[in-house]
């Protein structure tokens, strides 16, 4: 019992900590969620796609633990989600704030914007998420 306890530590010390012991099924749903997204993550995305945002590196849906993040930059642990019109259900928005605390307790901040900010008010979304780049760590 001792072997297979030390060989899972050394199997969790090895797993990189950008995805928290993210599962193998959770990287499958990343993957096919980035095959599907929004019309909102695709404008948003193209604006943080290869360092375009201020030299800050960006994934899209990415795993962390058992959630996907739609945006992450590792380095300033800075996660950007989107909201469609299923948030504002009042159930939705509790496993949001939920959500929002679990990945705080990690280290990683969280910003929201509704799609349609995306959509119809673009430049005052990527000052917003400037603005949180350039605070500094959020450690």
């Amino acid at each position: 019992m001792k072997n297979q306890n030390e060989n899972l530590k050394q199997d969790e010390s090895k797993q990189p900590r950008m995805h928290r012991g993210a599962s193998h099924y959770l990287f499958q749903n990343a993957r096919e969620l980035r095959e599907k997204m929004t019309l909102a993550e695709c404008i948003l995305w193209e604006e943080l796609k290869m360092k375009k945002l201020d030299g800050f590196k960006f994934r899209r849906q990415h795993p962390i633990g058992i959630h996907i993040l739609d945006f992450y930059c590792h380095h300033k642990k800075l996660g950007v989600e989107l909201n469609g019109g299923y948030h504002d259900d009042e159930n939705q928005k509790e496993l949001d704030r939920i959500r929002t605390k679990i990945l705080n307790r990690q280290n990683i901040k969280i910003i929201r914007f509704k799609n349609e900010a995306v959509i119809n008010q673009l430049d005052s979304v990527l000052r917003e998420v400037k603005t949180e780049l350039n605070l500094g760590d959020h450690e």
